[in-house]
């Protein structure tokens, strides 16, 4: 695979702060982040309704 040697991860973050700059590299993360929380809830959201739907009842802790 591409990214399992440290030289390739070292090529990839340095594109990344050519092309996003190294100020705007911890806000698209923060973004990034959030948009994934975000996601993951409405996965979670749907998981739980379908289970609802289903009449299977939360079996979870």
């Amino acid at each position: 695979m591409f990214l399992r040697e440290p030289s390739n991860i070292l090529f990839v973050l340095l594109v990344l702060v050519l092309l996003f700059g190294a100020k705007r590299l911890p806000d698209s993360a923060r973004s990034l982040a959030r948009s994934l929380r975000i996601f993951k809830s409405e996965l979670r959201e749907i998981n739980e309704d379908e289970k609802k739907k289903n009449g299977e009842g939360d079996t979870e802790k």
